[in-house]
């Protein structure tokens, strides 16, 4: 898979890796080669605040954000402050976000809000926006042998609670990626 990856960056946002099984799912195909993750100092410590504010402050944050570096030492952009004041994004807060992906040349960046992130402000940069359930499927159809095996390390690795293949990706765009495949997880 690493011919993929050599290719393919996305900048993944914070809103994505709030989600413990997306962000899992994500990382999991990260690590397997079908693409580079980056993103931000800023966008790790939205990271952070979204999931104490998702687990009520029950999660270790900082436990967290240090798994995910020393994952994917390489994914933090910095140096990216260039461009934030000129771009056209309806959240000034969200600028970063494109700036960022500029910087690292990111092909799309993975986000679960649309609507703050429109195509005509990503024109100029040949960057698209994608919701993630949008982008773990398009990965999977990539090679989805591949994509099993890294799908199902990842669930080998859950312990408490131990998930089954079919909790795992009933009722999720998984399924769906996953339904024309002949390889079960």
């Amino acid at each position: 898979m690493s011919d993929h990856a050599d290719r393919f960056t996305a900048l993944i946002y914070a809103n994505v890796l709030a989600c413990a099984m997306r962000r899992n799912i994500i990382l999991s195909l990260a690590e397997a080669g079908f693409f580079r993750p980056r993103w931000s100092d800023r966008i790790m410590d939205e990271t952070a605040g979204a999931i104490a504010k998702i687990t009520m402050g029950g999660a270790d944050t900082n436990k967290q954000r240090s798994a995910m570096e020393r994952a994917f030492p390489e994914a933090c952009v910095t140096g990216y402050a260039g461009l934030e004041a000129g771009l056209g994004l309806p959240d000034p807060d969200d600028r970063h976000v494109l700036d960022a992906a500029v910087t690292t040349s990111a092909q799309v960046i993975v986000t679960e809000n649309l609507k703050d992130f429109p195509s005509k402000a990503f024109v100029p940069f040949d960057i698209d926006a994608i919701l993630a359930d949008e982008f773990i499927s398009d990965a999977i159809k990539l090679d989805p042998l591949a994509a099993v095996v890294a799908l199902r390390k990842m669930r080998e690795r859950f312990k408490n609670p131990h998930m089954d293949a079919q909790h795992y990706c009933s009722g999720s765009r998984l399924e769906k990626a996953l339904s024309g495949c002949r390889y079960g997880l």
